[in-house]
């Protein structure tokens, strides 16, 4: 549910191209927005930079096109999913995962955190996008439809699949399923 002062904002941006709104809404969805890169590109941080500018970038350019007929948050998730896919399509990757993600990490901080790297890393690029919007930024499933225009049970698809890959992957390593 949108809060009255995003829609003011949003409001404040659209109709008056207003950049002290869209400075509001970029301080307000930024941390979101890397997050979602960094679980995409699994962990590379200036990418994740680059991508979310280039989102941001791309929205103030395209304002005009936002309708509130779903939250900012998910029309800018929309843009980053695009720019996402542009980046992978633009290095001919969308095919060949190992390519796409064969990236050299830094030290992390635990080894489960290494682990949900790899175990991310064993999925396609849109059951990783699906599972990262729903499990870690909590959109709704309609929402990931919006943001990667697909039909709702496409999406639910592409969760179940990519949960239960991912389920494989950590069990394989060790990591039990606990009973509730």
């Amino acid at each position: 549910m949108r809060s009255l002062s995003e829609i003011a904002l949003t409001t404040r941006l659209t109709l008056f191209a207003d950049r002290e709104a869209f400075s509001q809404l970029v301080s307000k969805h930024q941390s979101a927005l890397r997050r979602f890169f960094l679980h995409l590109t699994l962990g590379d941080q200036m990418l994740s930079d680059d991508l979310a500018q280039d989102t941001f970038i791309k929205a103030w350019t395209h304002i005009d096109q936002y309708s509130a007929k779903s939250t900012f948050q998910t029309w800018l998730f929309g843009i980053g999913y695009n720019t996402w896919y542009d980046h992978l399509r633009s290095r001919h990757l969308t095919d060949d995962i190992d390519e796409a993600f064969d990236i050299g990490y830094e030290q992390r901080d635990t080894a489960l955190h290494l682990d949900m790297v790899k175990a991310l890393s064993q999925l396609k690029p849109i059951e990783r996008t699906c599972v990262t919007l729903q499990v870690i930024e909590d959109q709704k499933i309609e929402d990931i439809a919006k943001i990667t225009q697909l039909n709702a049970n496409t999406v639910k698809s592409h969760i179940a699949r990519g949960k239960q890959k991912l389920a494989e992957y950590l069990k394989h390593n060790g990591y039990e399923q606990r009973s509730r």
